[in-house]
C-alpha cells in the first residue's frame, strides 16, 4: 500500500488536514535547518580568521536550533492527533460497514480477524501518521530546498549533491518492496493466531469433553511460533535495510566533502561557503535516512491499513437499498415472492423460487430438517440477507426500496445461537428498546420466563452478563434474548428456535407465550418442539427449498 493511498484519503477526513499541517511546518523547518548552517558556518569562519564572533550571530543559532526543534515537535503532535482521528474513525468505518453491508459475515471474515485488525492492527497506524508521515513531508521538502541553497553558493557542490541524492530512494523503492510483503506476511500470521486463539478460548468445554485440549494447545503454539518467525524475518529486514540506508547516505556525504574539501584546498573554494556545504550535505539526506527507518515502524499499519480497506470496500451482502417508508406488518402481509437464496460456499442454492405469506397477525410455524434453510427464510425477512433473485414484499411493496432501518425497527429477531452484549441484563434488554422503562423491561422478562433467572442473579437487572461478565447457560441467554425481542414490542417477531436448551417447564411457558401474543403480532416460530408448531395457525415444512403445507398433527 502506498503511503497516501487514495482510498485512505477518501475515507478519513482527519488525513488533509494533517498533511496540509505538516507541509506547512515542513516548509517552516527548512528555514532554521538553512539558518543554522549558514550561521555556523559564518561563526567558525569569522573564528578561524581571527575576528570577534558577533553576539547577534550566537543568538540567531540558538535561535534556529531552538525553532527546529519545535517545529519537529509540533510535527509529532500534529501527527499524533490526526492519528487518533484515523484510527477512530477506520474502527467506526469498519464497524458501521460490517452492521450494515455483512451482517452475517458471509465473505468468510472471522470475529478474531476482524478484532485483530480493527484493534491491534490500527493502533500501528499511529506511528506511520505521526512519524513516517511528516517525515515523508520533509523528505520532499527539505532535499531540494538545501540543493537550491547550495546552487546559490556553490553550483558544483549542489550539482554533485543532485546526483548522489537519487541513490537513497532507490535503495529505499527496493528495500520497500521487500518490507512491504513481509508486514502483510506478517499481519496474515496475526490474524491467524488470533482466529486461532478466539476458536480455542470458544470451544474450551468441547476441548475438554473430548479431551482435546493439548492438541489444540499445540495449534495456538505454531500459530504463534510462526508469527514470531514473521516478526524476526521483518526486524531483520529492517535491520538490513537501515544499515544499506546508512551506507548510501554516508557515501553521498564522503563524496560531497571530498569534492568541497579538494577545491577548500587548491583555493577555488571560500572558507565560509565550503563549510556551509559540508554543513548542509548531512542535512540532505538526513530526511530520506530518518523516512527509511520510520518506513520499518509504520509497514505493519500500512498492511492493516490495506486489509481494512479491502474490508470496506467489499462488494454487500445486503446492497444499498432505497429510502421508502416501510410499510407496517402489522396493517399488510409479509410475501416470499419466488425467492432463491445461495450462500457463498455453498455449490447449490439453499431456497428455490420460494412462495411464503405472513397474514397480519398470523403464527407460522416453519419447520423441517436441519440445514433446510430456515434461519436464511429469517434473515431475509429481518432484512439481514438479500435475496439472489426473487423479492420480499411489505404489503405488495418491494423492500429492497424501502429505508432498511425503518423496515427493521418494525422487526424483532431471535436467532438460533443469541448473543448478550458485555453490559447489564437491564441494557441487553433494552437494546432494542432504548426509551424502554425498567417496567416496561420487566414486564417483557416475565412475558418471556426470563423474570426468574434475573432474580437469581447476584445483582438482579443490574448483572453484568456477555464476555467477561456473569456465565449464563444456553437455556438462560435464549430466555433472556427472547425477553429482548419482546421488549421491542414490533408487529413482526420472528423466533429461530426458541424453545432450543430450554427444560420442559419453560418450552411450555414459551408455548403460552407465542399463544398469547398470537393475533396481536404477526409470528414467524421456527420449531423442532411440537409444542410450539401446535399453537400456530398453520404449519409449513420448507423442504428443498420449497414450502411444502404439513397438517398440526404432522408436527408431533
Amino acid at each position: 500500500m502506498r503511503p497516501l493511498d487514495p482510498r485512505l484519503l477518501r475515507r478519513t477526513r482527519a488525513v488533509r488536514p494533517l498533511l496540509a499541517a505538516d507541509v506547512a511546518l515542513g516548509l517552516c523547518t527548512v528555514v532554521p535547518i538553512v539558518a543554522q548552517a549558514a550561521l555556523l558556518a559564518r561563526i567558525v569562519a569569522t573564528a578561524f580568521a581571527g575576528d570577534p564572533v558577533a553576539t547577534r550571530d550566537l543568538v540567531l543559532l540558538a535561535l534556529a536550533f531552538a525553532a527546529r526543534g519545535a517545529l519537529g515537535w509540533a510535527m509529532e503532535v500534529t501527527g499524533r492527533r490526526a492519528a487518533g482521528s484515523v484510527m477512530s474513525e477506520l474502527r467506526l468505518g469498519v464497524l458501521a460497514r460490517r452492521l450494515r453491508a455483512h451482517p452475517l459475515a458471509l465473505d468468510g471474515t472471522g470475529s478474531g480477524e476482524l478484532a485483530a485488525v480493527a484493534v491491534q492492527g490500527v493502533d500501528a497506524l499511529e506511528s506511520h501518521f505521526a512519524r513516517s508521515l511528516p517525515q515523508l513531508v520533509l523528505a520532499a521538502l527539505v532535499p531540494p530546498a538545501i540543493i537550491a541553497w547550495v546552487a546559490a553558493l556553490d553550483l558544483e557542490s549542489a550539482i554533485v549533491m543532485a546526483l548522489t541524492l537519487p541513490f537513497v530512494p532507490v535503495f529505499m523503492w527496493l528495500i520497500g518492496r521487500a518490507s512491504a510483503q513481509r508486514a502483510a506476511e506478517r499481519g496474515d500470521a496475526l490474524r491467524r493466531l488470533s482466529a486461532q486463539f478466539l476458536d480455542v478460548v470458544r470451544g474450551l468445554p468441547t476441548l475438554r469433553a473430548f479431551g482435546r485440549g493439548s492438541e489444540q494447545a499445540a495449534r495456538v503454539a505454531d500459530a504463534g511460533d510462526a508469527y514470531r518467525r514473521a516478526t524476526l524475518s521483518t526486524l531483520r529486514l529492517a535491520f538490513l535495510s537501515g544499515a544499506v540506508l546508512e551506507l548510501a547516505a554516508t557515501l553521498g556525504v564522503a563524496l560531497v566533502a571530498v569534492t568541497a574539501g579538494v577545491r577548500l584546498a587548491d583555493g577555488s573554494l571560500g572558507l565560509q561557503t565550503g563549510l556551509t556545504v559540508l554543513v548542509l550535505a548531512p542535512e540532505l539526506y538526513l530526511p530520506l535516512r530518518r523516512l527509511g527507518a520510520e518506513y520499518h515502524a509504520s509497514a505493519d499499519g500500512l498492511a492493516v491499513a490495506e486489509r481494512l480497506l479491502e474490508l470496506l470496500d467489499a462488494p454487500p451482502e445486503v446492497p444499498a437499498r432505497g429510502r421508502a417508508p416501510a410499510p407496517d406488518p402489522a396493517q399488510v402481509p409479509v410475501r416470499l415472492e419466488r425467492v432463491s437464496f445461495a450462500y457463498p460456499a455453498r455449490a447449490a442454492p439453499v431456497l428455490a423460487d420460494l412462495d411464503l405469506e405472513l397474514a397480519p397477525g398470523e403464527t407460522v410455524a416453519l419447520v423441517g430438517a436441519s440445514g433446510a434453510g430456515k434461519s436464511t427464510v429469517a434473515a431475509l425477512l429481518a432484512g439481514l440477507l438479500a435475496p439472489t433473485s426473487g423479492r420480499v414484499l411489505a404489503g405488495g411493496v418491494d423492500l429492497a426500496t424501502c429505508d432498511p432501518a425503518a423496515w427493521r425497527a418494525r422487526v424483532a429477531w431471535v436467532p438460533q445461537h443469541p448473543v448478550l452484549l458485555r453490559a447489564s441484563v437491564a441494557d441487553n434488554l433494552a437494546l432494542g428498546a432504548p426509551r424502554a422503562s425498567r417496567a416496561q423491561l420487566r414486564a417483557a422478562a416475565r412475558l418471556a420466563g426470563a423474570d426468574g433467572v434475573i432474580a437469581r442473579l447476584p445483582d438482579g437487572y443490574d448483572t453484568i452478563v456477555g464476555d467477561g461478565g456473569r456465565a449464563l447457560s444456553p437455556g438462560e441467554r435464549r430466555r433472556i434474548a427472547l425477553a429482548r425481542a419482546l421488549a421491542r414490542d414490533t408487529p413482526l417477531l420472528i423466533l429461530d428456535e426458541p424453545a432450543a436448551d430450554l427444560d420442559p417447564e419453560a418450552v411450555a411457558h414459551v408455548a403460552a407465550t407465542i399463544a398469547r401474543l398470537g393475533g396481536e403480532r404477526t409470528l414467524l416460530v421456527i420449531a423442532h418442539r411440537p409444542e410450539l408448531a401446535a399453537g400456530a395457525d398453520r404449519v409449513l415444512r420448507l423442504e428443498r427449498g420449497a414450502i411444502v403445507p404439513e397438517p398440526l398433527r404432522a408436527a408431533a
